[in-house]
């Protein structure tokens, strides 16, 4: 029996190498190698091969040499294999309930032993041979800790893939540069509070003489809010393209988000499309006011209509407003206004607007660096607690 102190430091070591083991095509075997290595000696064990599922059947993958020495396939409805996934370790040490019948006849019998891993995606098991000094105990405790900080590993990995796709699936949705329009001086930016959020915003080139721009906040944030988005903007492409019907593009997508699978989200929204006279002709569907400010007073573009997705029919209507030579239009989430200080205290549109007025001679990229570098230091310098997000818009004299 190997030492307790010995063993728990081995074992230590073994999962912390687990947890930190370049991932690649052979790391599953570079455990199976690296569990041989430390514990070969002390626990018995020796052979170590991996099978992954495929179809009816667990096929052998490693060692990609001498695989003649060893079972190439397992039946997944063999009765040994349906032990071995029910109980996630298995010792099968009677000769007639066994995984792999060609160790019955080697001249040196030795006893399988086997733990089942898997991922999200897929089902691997590990498959070792018994030299005769084992314990019960030992290799049982060893295999489970192996088998369950494995398992961890590879969900986490799976979860981190599948993020990493939204991301780029989110930003794939938000435009990369910013339209050039006659006329108009344009900036965006748009700051999830996980890796992904709910905040959007788009842009609509019909043609010469008119421009549409659009700042949604899809409920909540992270993945299920990204995935509404998703489904928004997709919507709105569509719907703008092929209507130009503002009104009625958006109480149809209000009906596709109150029946969809999301129905306890909803959507706020606000669209405008500018006209190259400055004209201005928009719906606000629950959605913070956007602001105009030309040097002197604000104007706001208050909401037209409730948010999208909260009944399945809603009443909405056109709003009108005017953007003169050198006026700014600032739209904007939420999470820029509801930003918090140290006392819970919020931003406010009053702060927000008090930035405008103090850098109206500021570009839009400018102004948006400002507002966002002020309200990281508002908010303590703290990480977003909500997606935030800021469109600016200026019209040249």
């Amino acid at each position: 029996m190997i030492d307790p102190k010995i063993f728990y430091r081995k074992l230590d070591s073994l999962l912390a190498k687990i947890g930190t083991e370049k991932s690649g095509e052979d790391f599953l075997f570079t455990i199976v190698q690296e569990l041989e290595k430390t514990f070969g000696e002390d626990l018995h064990i020796c052979n170590g091969r991996i099978y992954v599922e495929q179809d009816d059947k667990f096929v052998l993958v490693s060692p990609k040499e001498n695989k003649k020495n060893y079972l190439t396939e397992i039946p997944v409805d063999s009765d040994p294999l349906q032990a071995l996934l029910k109980s996630k370790t298995y010792i099968f040490d009677d000769p007639n309930f066994t995984i792999d019948s060609t160790v019955l006849l080697k001249k040196d019998y030795r006893i399988p032993a086997a733990i089942s891993v898997k991922s999200p995606e897929n089902r691997w098991i590990f498959v070792f041979e018994l030299k005769s000094g084992w314990i019960r105990e030992e290799i049982e405790f060893c295999f489970n800790a192996v088998r369950t900080v494995l398992n961890y590993r590879l969900t986490s990995e799976a979860v981190k893939s599948e993020m990493e796709q939204a991301v780029q699936i989110q930003q794939s949705l938000l435009p990369v540069n910013m339209p050039e329009v006659e006329g108009l001086q344009i900036a965006a930016r748009s700051v999830p509070a996980e890796l992904v959020g709910g905040d959007f915003y788009d842009f609509f080139d019909f043609d010469d003489d008119v421009f549409g721009v659009c700042v949604g906040d899809a409920s909540g944030h992270g993945l299920p809010a990204a995935l509404l988005v998703r489904d928004v903007v997709t919507g709105l492409r569509m719907g703008l393209e092929k209507h130009m019907k503002m009104v009625y593009t958006f109480k149809k997508l209000n009906n596709v988000i109150y029946r969809s699978v999301y129905s306890t989200s909803f959507v706020s929204l606000v669209y405008a499309e500018i006209e190259k006279n400055g004209n201005i002709l928009y719906v606000n569907a629950g959605h913070p006011s956007p602001l105009i400010y030309d040097g002197q007073e604000f104007r706001e573009m208050p909401s037209t209509g409730l948010v999208f997705g909260a009944l399945p029919e809603i009443q909405l209507h056109r709003g009108y407003a005017y953007l003169k030579p050198d006026d700014l239009m600032v739209l904007y989430s939420d999470g820029i206004i509801e930003r918090k200080n140290g006392k819970q205290n919020d931003f406010d549109v009053t702060g927000l607007k008090k930035i405008i007025e103090r850098h109206y001679d500021k570009t839009p990229e400018q102004l948006i660096e400002i507002i966002f570098d002020t309200l990281y230091v508002y908010g303590g310098k703290k990480d977003w607690e909500d997606d935030a997000t800021v469109v600016v818009i200026k019209r040249t004299a």
